[in-house]
């Protein structure tokens, strides 16, 4: 699969910034489903600002010595605040939109992140999730082991700690997905494709999104 022409890909592109100006959007998916690859792609084709919660948490994890993720488990609610919550708010991304990547992944956070944003300039236009399958994803995660693709990060070294951030996402974020779409922000797309198609979909989606909100 090939990306759309330039042209198709600038006009839906141009679309898609106008449309959010400088609020964001936040990117879900299993581990290995590619949201931070199409994160920082969408980031710059629409000149927004990339966060991933994941980049956010093993950086403070260094700076404080302190580990919650090494398990696989996600991060306490109160630590998510004190340590990701913060980054929506910072003055040098004020006049930017943001592309976020899972960033309030527990049940009940939602609330607090779509406040912060709003507060900050930021509200939560759309929220995408990439499906794609369990087996997929632990398939990825067997060819990445592979090729070392992954740089040995901590919660990617055993398959034991990568099945129970299966588990996490299925047990509390799923819960997060369907308040996002009950609340008519949730965008799917097929994350079970070449890289291309993938993002060739998530920016046609949001396109019509965008088309959407604006007529």
């Amino acid at each position: 699969s090939t990306l759309f022409p330039y042209t198709t890909l600038f006009r839906s592109s141009t679309e898609i910034k106008e449309w959010l100006g400088t609020g964001s959007i936040n990117i879900f998916g299993l581990p290995m489903s590619g949201k931070d690859t199409q994160g920082i792609r969408l980031a710059e084709a629409i000149g927004a600002k990339f966060l991933s919660s994941g980049m956010i948490i093993r950086a403070m994890e260094q700076e404080t010595r302190k580990k919650y993720s090494n398990k696989g488990e996600l991060i306490p609610s109160n630590v998510f605040y004190e340590w990701v919550l913060p980054y929506l708010e910072r003055k040098d991304l004020f006049k930017f939109p943001l592309i976020l990547s899972s960033i309030g992944r527990w049940m009940g956070e939602e609330n607090q992140v779509m406040s912060v944003a709003a507060g900050a300039g930021h509200e939560i236009k759309a929220v995408v999730i990439l499906n794609i399958s369990e087996a997929d994803v632990t398939e990825r995660f067997e060819e990445a082991k592979i090729l070392k693709d992954r740089q040995e990060r901590e919660d990617d070294k055993k398959i034991e700690t990568f099945m129970t951030r299966i588990e996490e996402f299925r047990k509390k974020t799923l819960p997060v997905l369907k308040h996002y779409k009950d609340l008519g922000l949730l965008v799917e797309v097929n994350g079970d494709q070449l890289r291309d198609a993938v993002f060739n979909e998530l920016v046609e989606k949001l396109y019509q999104k965008a088309s959407l909100n604006q007529s």
